[in-house]
């Protein structure tokens, strides 16, 4: 196989990400890569420089265009807290579905002590939760932030794993189940006077 010019960056991006997010960091190869962007085995390493190089790149293309709004909401005066949480837990389960490989990546690359992992809380998960954690601390303030952040974002496996959603409920996440999944979830953790 040659190079191919004529795809975009974005295309060689987006399947890259599939892949990771389909096998797993490790069980994907130059080679596998190589074949699903259709492109020449030296690829990844001439325009990459690694395949942890172009790992790095399939993750920061599909998240860096959402981590703004992922704070501002955190960040919104003019709502109430129990307003703002409930819009980011909705937004945030939204973000899942439109970022299922993303989240199938954070979740795998979760369970590893790795550099990979260290990155991804370096650059997104951090900064996320440190814009959460205020609003989880005076609307939760006898519930550790930390654990709030996981009461939030560990039910969004339901959203990001669809083999497993099409097996129950016989269809791949959509936006109604996002909603569904916000509000049980938001029911469960706010005051019933904030709810």
């Amino acid at each position: 196989m040659s190079a191919h010019r004529n795809l975009p960056e974005a295309d060689v991006l987006a399947r890259g990400l599939t892949a990771f997010a389909e096998l797993g960091y490790d069980a994907t190869s130059v080679r596998e890569l190589a074949k699903r962007l259709d492109v020449s085995h030296n690829y990844i390493n001439d325009r990459f420089t690694s395949k942890a190089g172009f790992w790095r790149a399939v993750v920061e293309a599909a998240m860096r265009p959402r981590m703004g709004g992922l704070g501002l909401l955190a960040a919104d005066d003019s709502r109430t807290d129990a307003e703002r949480l409930r819009d980011i837990v909705t937004s945030f389960y939204e973000g899942v579905i439109d970022l299922r490989d993303v989240n199938r990546i954070i979740a795998d690359e979760s369970s590893r002590d790795t550099e990979r992992l260290d990155y991804l809380v370096a650059e997104f998960i951090g900064p996320v939760f440190a814009s959460w954690r205020p609003v989880l601390s005076r609307l939760l303030p006898g519930v550790p932030p930390e654990t709030a952040f996981f009461a939030i974002t560990g039910p969004a496996l339901a959203l990001a794993h669809g083999p497993l959603a099409r097996r129950l409920a016989g269809a791949e996440p959509a936006a109604g189940r996002a909603s569904d999944l916000a509000r049980l979830v938001l029911d469960g953790l706010l005051p019933r006077d904030a709810s």
